[in-house]
């Protein structure tokens, strides 16, 4: 049985609705159906009576008030929030434009056509509202300012700002805790604006003059009241109101100015109820602060009659609250006809769902009445369902797995008999070789001495001569054929050595390079970029790899092509000797491996290259595949498992 999760057992179900039923039973009378529509009411009638007495004795009264003074302590902070980023972000356009490159030279130069050209793409680019270049003197070489009517950079230049100490400290090279940077707010052509100032250096990386970046304060102002949701007055530190958000016709500004000094008096938050234009308002003050040092005393003022509004309407509560009972006793009966209604919907899709062979779900409607019972008896039906289905599913699919499996069984099954089938066919060549090689060799040993003393003896006939040596050439020539059917008799167990099958690569490159350069033959390799450590005999795979690239020389004589690749892939790694020549044709490439076959024309091959190197690589627990078309090339491809010392025995 296949366990499925999150999913109700059988056991579990039957318990469930046999809990359901005996609770039915205990209380006669009173169907789930009935209770759901009684119960909600009663209950409908104490939570609003509590609501009620709960509402008029301790939220109108109490909370109102509580809330609003969190709210205006909120506004103070966000604006001072505010202020801190507008600082941080005055220094970054500071740092920006006095490491542009040119600037400092330009204003060392007092060249104000060129400190404009570099300055005013900065300021567009990054919005600020004014810059200003003041000279070691303290006078203002250039002010670009944006003018708000306009939206156009006017330009100033002139005056003097030695007397502001945002100036007057960066000439005397003054430094803070906070480092060579000061803030001020200096009074503008378009009103007072916050400043922050930075030392300017020249090439040489001498002082060259002070940069300022400013912005105004009723922008600045009007960007914390967007965020703050709440009005904005702004003191200097001698009590004189620099900017506001407050209408300009706004009568009674005293008040403000008398809650501001009260605050600096006592050089501390606190909030006063104000009245302006005949309306009441609270303001509470703080610290107007910029790099840690007070530049004048910000209000944030929020309206106050919406309080004494709220608790004005606590006298009409209970009017309310039996209104709002009545539209919750509307709401409660809808919701009543939805609970009904919604579960026999759902059901209904249930059944499609299941119907159109979807098993995988269930209704799980948490209801204790006969809507949940017939809910739990569907959940029992689809749950055996999807059992059985599932358990056909997984017969499926092992049947599938083993009929894969079985293929691939014959598969490496044909592989090993073509594998047995070729070394029985060495091995039979080999014990042949075996018998006559020894008995063959030494008569045309005897031939090929008695033919090279004849022509050490005397002067012979021309003709004898020629026959002579025809002689001697034909037995060395059987002697050499020997010579390679004794090396394919004798094939010997791999001296297997741990190396690097790169390096082994490029030796049989090196070997073949002559004939390779000679056949004109273009030679491209691909090999990793680290060692490929493998247990092999080196000198019987470089054997093997120059057999086949002189095999693939021999079948391009009008030059081509070579492609050497060397590869790991998983267990096995792969060595392909690629060639654009001749090919092989189709009914040949079953028999290149047996010995004695050849292509090649009469005298140019002994057809053993190829079945010695196969006996190679099956020593080695290797294979050769071979791919070809004729016309086009042939690519032979080595594998060899990628064991390292101690993985195959020696």
């Amino acid at each position: 049985m296949i366990t499925l999760p999150q999913a109700i057992s059988l056991q579990a179900l039957r318990q469930k609705i046999g809990n359901r039923l005996k609770f039915r039973l205990d209380l006669p009378g009173f169907s789930s159906l009935q209770r759901k529509l009684i119960i909600p009411y009663v209950l409908l009638t104490l939570v609003l009576a509590t609501v009620g007495v709960y509402v008029v004795t301790r939220l109108v009264t109490t909370t109102i008030r509580e809330r609003f003074v969190n709210q205006i302590y909120e506004a103070a902070r966000v604006a001072a929030d505010v202020v801190v980023r507008q600082e941080r972000t005055h220094l970054e356009n500071l740092r920006l434009m006095a490491y542009t490159q040119g600037v400092g030279d330009s204003l060392k130069e007092k060249d104000i056509p060129r400190l404009e050209a570099l300055l005013l793409p900065l300021a567009l680019n990054s919005g600020i509202e004014t810059v200003s270049v003041v000279d070691l003197a303290g006078t203002e070489l250039l002010t670009l300012g944006l003018d708000p009517a306009s939206g156009q950079y006017l330009r100033a230049q002139g005056t003097d700002l030695s007397a502001y100490p945002l100036v007057a400290n960066i000439l005397q090279a003054a430094q803070d805790e906070q480092g060579d940077k000061f803030v001020g707010l200096v009074e503008t052509n378009f009103g007072p604006g916050l400043f922050t100032s930075s030392a300017v250096l020249d090439g040489q990386g001498s002082l060259a003059g002070v940069l300022l970046v400013g912005t105004r304060l009723d922008s600045l102002l009007d960007g914390i009241k967007a965020q703050a949701l709440a009005d904005l007055v702004l003191f200097d530190q001698s009590l004189a109101m620099l900017a506001t958000t407050l209408p300009a016709e706004q009568a009674g500004y005293e008040a403000l100015v008398e809650a501001a000094r009260l605050a600096s008096a006592h050089s501390a938050s606190q909030t006063n109820d104000i009245q302006l234009s005949k309306r009441d308002y609270q303001v509470t003050f703080t610290p107007f602060k910029a790099r840690q040092e007070q530049l004048g005393w910000m209000g944030v003022i929020l309206p106050s009659s919406y309080v004494v509004a709220a608790e004005a309407t606590s006298r009409n509560t209970f009017s309310l609250i039996f209104t709002f009972g009545t539209l919750g006793v509307i709401v409660i009966g809808l919701v009543l006809s939805q609970n009904i209604a919604r579960p026999i919907l759902k059901l209904r899709n249930f059944t499609q769902e299941v119907a159109a062979g979807n098993l995988e779900q269930q209704v799980d409607l948490a209801r204790s009445d006969e809507i949940g019972e017939l809910a739990d008896a569907f959940d029992v039906m689809t749950l055996r369902l999807r059992e059985r289905t599932r358990e056909a599913e997984r017969l499926y699919a092992e049947a599938v797995q083993r009929n894969r499996e079985l293929v691939e069984t014959n598969q490496q099954l044909r592989t090993t008999q073509m594998q047995l089938v070729q070394s029985e066919k060495l091995a039979a060549v080999g014990q042949l070789t075996a018998g006559i090689v020894h008995d063959v060799k030494n008569p045309l040993t005897v031939i090929k001495g008695m033919a090279e003393l004849m022509l050490t003896e005397g002067e012979l006939p021309v003709d004898v001569v020629d026959e002579i040596t025809l002689i001697r050439d034909s037995a060395l020539k059987a002697n050499t054929i020997l010579s390679d059917l004794l090396t394919f008799a004798r094939q010997s167990t791999p001296d297997l050595t741990e190396r690097d099958m790169c390096e082994t690569v490029e030796a049989a490159l090196r070997l073949t390079a002559f004939p390779l350069r000679k056949a004109h033959i273009q030679v491209t390799k691909q090999l990793p970029g680290v060692p490929v450590m493998m247990v092999y005999d080196n000198q019987q795979i470089e054997q093997v790899l120059v057999n086949l690239i002189t095999n693939a020389v021999q079948a391009m004589p009008d030059g081509g092509q070579l492609h050497v690749s060397l590869a790991q892939k998983g267990g096995m790694v792969s060595i392909a000797v690629q060639d654009t020549g001749t090919g092989i044709p189709a009914e040949n490439i079953n028999r290149i491996f047996d010995p004695f076959f050849t292509t090649k024309p009469e005298g140019e091959g002994t057809g053993l290259g190829l079945s010695v190197g196969y006996g190679i690589i099956s020593n080695h627990h290797g294979r050769i595949e071979v791919e070809s078309t004729p016309g086009e090339g042939t690519t032979f491809t080595i594998l060899l498992p990628a064991g390292h010392s101690g993985d195959r025995e020696r």
